[in-house]
């Protein structure tokens, strides 16, 4: 297990998946601030199998998992276009990530790109290189750590979402009438 891994208090690997190129990211929290700990795309256009691809998908995720420990994984959700085939490639590769980070107990969290591209720039339909370059601003990353893949900031945006989504206090849902606070409260009111 890498050093920096082993002083974070979380571990979040975040993924973007695909059929052609799968993006990796492993983003730790120390003293509830999140730092890059690795990133890297998985090259899959060269397999011409599609389910030696999902293979590949399955076996590098593991190995990830397992030189990482991560707590958590964060996946981005399929885009919904009008390609069918596309829908069903990404969503088995999707899967076939979700079923390696569950076999090891890991919890997983799916994050629809909009969602990502709005935690990270603000702006839900954000270019892929905006996203990247807020990564680099967020987390003081130089420019030649940006890897050329941007399937690999795409998982990384996941990661980083998702420790904005569960870092968050819950927010308790409060009564929706008098009567309920009354009946929450009853040594608060007074006169009824």
């Amino acid at each position: 297990m890498d050093k920096a891994v082993k002083l974070a208090e979380r571990v979040i690997i975040g993924i973007d998946p695909g059929t052609n190129v799968m993006g990796y990211a492993i983003l730790g929290v120390y003293a509830g601030k999140p730092a890059m700990i690795a990133m890297g795309a998985v090259e899959l256009h060269k397999l011409g199998d599609p389910y030696i691809r999902l293979g590949r998908i399955y076996e590098r995720t593991t190995s990830l998992i397992e030189q990482f420990c991560p707590d958590e994984m964060a996946i981005e959700a399929p885009f919904f276009g009008k390609n069918v085939q596309s829908m069903l490639k990404l969503g088995r590769a999707q899967g076939v990530a979700i079923a390696a980070a569950m076999a090891r107990g890991i919890a997983v969290t799916e994050y629809e790109p909009r969602k990502i591209k709005q935690a990270i720039t603000g702006n839900g339909a954000a270019a892929k290189e905006q996203v990247s370059e807020m990564l680099r601003r967020i987390l003081n990353l130089k420019a030649e750590q940006m890897p050329p893949k941007l399937d690999a900031t795409d998982a990384l945006g996941a990661a980083l979402c998702h420790f904005y989504e569960s870092s968050r206090p819950a927010v308790t849902k409060g009564p929706s009438s008098w009567k309920e606070y009354i009946a929450r409260n009853p040594g608060k009111v007074s006169g009824l």
